[in-house]
């Protein structure tokens, strides 16, 4: 599939009670490379549970992407303290690369609030990740926390 394969004939929908388990399987699936590539477990996604992805529905906006029948992408966004979080924004693995991520990202970034800056987490050692996010107007903004393996990136809204 083409990147304009992707952006043609795939659509991000809400995510419902009954995607969970999916989301759960996809994030594990994606959250495992994340963990290669920045020599860490310590990743929140890989620790939750289906009873975690289900309450995250209630306080996120989530979105999905299938193709048929099988979930292949997602992402969520919320409003908090006056900043739109993006969160799990995940693709699964055999299809990235293909601009399917980008076409999520534009999606949550179209969903969030006007004149609010948009701000996201991704590992420090995560270069591809970073670089489609710099891509889109984000700069990175420091550590996030006191986690020096991971880096919080920030742009001003649309």
């Amino acid at each position: 599939m083409s990147s304009w394969q992707v952006a043609d004939l795939l659509g991000a929908v809400p995510a419902s009670k009954s995607d969970a388990g999916e989301i759960l399987t996809l994030q594990r699936a994606c959250w495992v490379q994340e963990a290669m590539a920045n020599h860490t477990l310590a990743i929140p996604a890989l620790h939750e549970s289906l009873d975690d992805v289900l309450a995250s529905l209630a306080h996120w906006n989530t979105y999905v992407v299938r193709d048929g029948d099988r979930l292949i992408g997602s992402v969520r966004g919320r409003l908090i303290d006056g900043e739109f979080e993006v969160g799990r924004l995940m693709v699964a693995p055999d299809l990235q690369g293909l601009g399917l991520g980008r076409l999520l990202l534009e999606h949550i970034l179209r969903s969030g609030p006007a004149g609010v800056p948009f701000v996201l987490s991704t590992g420090a050692l995560s270069v591809d990740n970073q670089r489609m996010y710099r891509s889109a107007g984000f700069e990175i903004s420091g550590p996030q926390g006191d986690d020096p393996g991971v880096v919080r990136m920030r742009r001003s809204s649309l």
